[in-house]
């Protein structure tokens, strides 16, 4: 256990009070890493779509006061008892699911889903006691996501901070712990596609561009970008996309648009939006005898996915992923390496940065479409 370990931290935190409120910029206090759990000072963190489905609370459950973010960089300032891989000073980005090492899922080199850490929408408080590690005048303020990195200081689950090698810029690197991680992974570990298949990719925010990055990395040769914004087409060609589908623009579902357009569908799809009839529309243009979908985006909590037997019958494969399939301490600092090598670029994803003090500008720019990732200097 570190020397600071046992103090109370007043900072700057970002808390919104109530759903689809502006965030307002709060000194609260940070109470200090409990067993099995780190403190981290952030220095730069970024928006995630997530944020905003959290924070606008539409079809997800509401829990405020909460502080957001999730998608960030810092730098270890204490450590909880127990914590051996981890300590002051050490650079670190914090994720949103965790890796305990232990349990069946952490041993197999299959899944990602760690029992103990796996990500908990609903869940406001530590895993170890259930309490929250931040307040303002005694009242109890929600974490979120189990990272809550819209704050100067943040506890998190030490299985849920992965250790990173200090030379990498952590303004750059930061947008691995969520968005690349999981639209790259999603393609180049579940999908898999093989040089000159034909991808399908639903959204084109971050966690799709990096899909279709991945596709791309691939050798797909047909990479068809779907969004119902038709400004984030000519964006996505820098990420490998070369044929584009705006459902809007067609009177039939877009599923069949793609396998008129395909010869009978897709080999892959990749589905980035979170939307239940992108997620149904993903999966039936993919090809029958070998087609694949594989679904990524956070649904509603209240979404049901329909379709008919015979979409299974006839050969399709449906798959989920959390985190692309990344166990976060053991496959992160490796791809933070690939970036520093120049094997992965993730500067291309971030297109805005804004100080701490105008976070809702952030928010503003996500809402508009006009941003892929905006970075939060947290100290500025």
């Amino acid at each position: 256990m570190s020397a600071t370990a046992s103090q109370i931290i007043k900072c700057k935190a970002a808390v919104a009070w109530e759903a689809g409120k502006p965030l307002k910029i709060e000194e609260i206090e940070v109470a200090p890493p409990q067993a099995g759990e780190v403190r981290l000072k952030i220095l730069f963190t970024s928006l995630c779509h997530s944020d905003v489905y959290f924070w606008e609370a539409k079809g997800q459950t509401p829990l405020f006061p909460r502080i957001l973010g999730h998608e960030a960089g810092g730098i270890v300032e204490s450590v909880g008892e127990g914590v051996a891989h981890l300590k002051p000073g050490d650079h670190a980005l914090p994720v949103f699911t965790g890796e305990c090492g232990e349990c069946p899922h952490c041993k197999s080199v299959e899944s990602n889903m760690c029992d103990l850490l796996r990500v908990n929408t609903d869940r406001g408080v530590m895993i170890g006691d259930g309490k929250s590690r931040f307040s303002k005048n005694g009242q109890p303020i929600f974490h979120f996501l189990g990272t809550s990195t819209f704050s100067e200081y943040t506890v998190v689950h030490a299985g849920c901070v992965a250790k990173i090698d200090p030379a990498a810029p952590l303004d750059k690197v930061c947008v691995l712990s969520c968005g690349v991680c999981t639209g790259f992974g999603a393609t180049i570990n579940v999908a898999k596609p093989k040089p000159g298949s034909s991808v399908a990719v639903f959204g084109l925010g971050a966690v799709g561009l990096a899909a279709a990055e991945g596709a791309r990395i691939s050798g797909a040769s047909r990479i068809i970008g779907v969004d119902l914004v038709s400004s984030r087409f000519e964006l996505a060609k820098k990420f490998g996309v070369n044929e584009f589908v705006n459902p809007k623009d067609h009177d039939k579902p877009v599923q069949q648009v793609i396998a008129e357009m395909t010869n009978g569908g897709v080999d892959h799809a990749v589905e980035c939006s979170g939307s239940i009839q992108a997620m149904i529309s993903a999966f039936e243009c993919v090809h029958d005898g070998w087609g694949e979908a594989v679904l990524v985006g956070v649904p509603n909590k209240d979404d049901a996915f329909k379709t008919h037997p015979m979409n299974f019958l006839t050969e399709r494969t449906l798959k989920g992923t959390i985190y692309g399939n990344y166990k976060p301490r053991s496959d992160l600092p490796s791809m933070v390496h690939k970036y520093m090598k120049g094997e992965l670029d993730v500067d291309k994803f971030i297109t805005h940065s804004v100080p701490f003090s105008e976070i809702n500008k952030a928010f503003d720019l996500m809402l508009k479409g006009e941003s892929i990732r905006c970075i939060i200097r947290m100290q500025d």
